[in-house]
C-alpha cells in the first residue's frame, strides 16, 4: 500500500493512534485465543487458517467459534462500510470508530464479569467472540479507509516483508522503516502484556483496560489540531 501523490504524509497524533490500537490488537488477540479457545478476534487470516485445523479435525480448535468470529467481523466491516458513505471527515469516522470499539469491549468485559465460572465455554465464549469480532470488523473497515502506510493495526505480514524486502541487505534504502518497527514492537508488546494479565487475572482485566484505553485515545485524538488533516 503506498501513499497516493495528493495524500500528505499523516501526522503525528494519527501515528500515534494507530500504534496503540496496534498495542490494542495485541492485547484482544491474546485474551481471545489464550481465553476463548484459540480463535482470534482481530486476526482474521489465523482465524482462516485455525477454521482449517478445525475442519480437518484437529484438537483444540472449533469450527463454530472460527465461524462465529468471522461472520461477526465481516459484519462489523459491512455495518462499518455503510456508516461511513454518511460521513464525510475521516477523522469523524475515526473517532466514532474508536468510541464505538471502546464501547463494544467494555460489553465484553461486563459480560465476562458476569460469568461465575470461564469466560471460555458456554453462552459467555460465544458472545464475547462476537462482541470483539463486530468491533474488530468497525476497526478494520476505517483503517482500510484511511490507508496508511505500513500501519494496519491488526496483521503484520505486509510489514514484515517491507522491513525485509526494503532492507539495506535487499539492496533497498529501508522506507519507513521507524514506522514498520514500530508496528511490529507494537503488536509484541500488546500480545505480550496481554497474556500477562490473562495468565493472572483472567479476561474482564484486560478488556476493561483495552476499553479505557480505546476510548482515552479517541478523546486525546480530538483534541489535537493536528488530527484536522484528516477532515479534508
Amino acid at each position: 500500500m503506498s501513499t497516493s501523490p495528493h495524500q500528505p504524509e499523516p501526522s503525528r497524533p494519527l501515528l500515534v493512534t494507530l500504534t496503540i490500537l496496534t498495542v490494542v490488537s495485541g492485547i484482544v488477540d491474546a485474551v481471545s485465543y489464550l481465553g476463548l479457545g484459540h480463535v482470534f478476534t482481530a486476526n482474521m487470516t489465523g482465524n482462516v487458517v485455525i477454521l482449517g485445523f478445525a475442519a480437518a479435525g484437529a484438537k483444540g480448535f472449533s469450527i463454530a467459534a472460527s465461524l462465529t468470529s468471522l461472520g461477526s467481523f465481516l459484519l462489523g466491516a459491512a455495518v462499518a462500510g455503510r456508516v461511513c458513505l454518511n460521513v464525510g471527515s475521516r477523522r469523524r469516522w475515526l473517532i466514532f470508530a474508536m468510541v464505538a470499539e471502546g464501547g463494544f469491549t467494555g460489553a465484553a468485559a461486563v459480560v465476562s464479569a458476569l460469568v461465575s465460572g470461564s469466560v471460555g465455554a458456554g453462552w459467555a465464549r460465544y458472545t464475547v467472540i462476537a462482541i470483539l469480532a463486530f468491533a474488530m470488523g468497525i476497526r478494520n473497515s476505517t483503517i482500510r479507509r484511511l490507508a496508511v502506510p505500513e500501519v494496519t493495526t491488526t496483521v503484520l505480514t505486509l510489514t514484515l516483508t517491507g522491513l525485509a524486502a526494503d532492507s539495506s541487505l535487499a539492496g533497498g534504502h529501508n522506507p519507513r522503516v521507524a514506522r514498520r518497527t514500530s508496528a511490529v514492537i507494537a503488536m509484541l508488546v500488546g500480545a505480550t502484556v496481554g497474556a500477562e494479565i490473562f495468565l493472572h487475572q483472567g479476561a474482564t482485566w484486560p478488556l476493561a483496560i483495552v476499553a479505557v484505553a480505546v476510548l482515552a485515545t479517541a478523546t486525546l485524538f480530538a483534541m489535537q489540531e493536528a488530527s484536522r488533516q484528516l477532515d479534508a
